[in-house]
């Protein structure tokens, strides 16, 4: 097991991780970014006022994601699994 090939999954496992999260996190800053541009309009400065839409429309993107959020781990997982016993050799 080489350097480069420890260093090549990790960089695997953290563009994964970025891909996965992407769709949610941008969806979450959005979502944050109009409403506090609505805070500020209406002068309204309730706290709590972002959370319960950032919650309700980060669930519906992973239900929307979910399956494709999966099949990528799966697909990484399985790559990782195949290539354990080239490790050991």
């Amino acid at each position: 097991m080489s350097q480069d090939f420890i260093i090549y999954i990790a960089r695997e496992a953290v563009y994964l991780m970025l891909l996965i999260a992407g769709p949610l996190l941008g969806t979450s800053l959005l979502v944050g970014l109009i409403i506090s541009i609505f805070q500020a309009t209406t002068q309204i400065q309730e706290q709590t006022l972002t959370f319960v839409p950032k919650i309700a429309l980060v669930f519906i993107m992973l239900i929307v994601f979910g399956p494709w959020m999966l099949n990528l781990l799966i697909v990484f997982t399985n790559n990782l699994f195949q290539t354990i016993p080239n490790i050991m050799r």
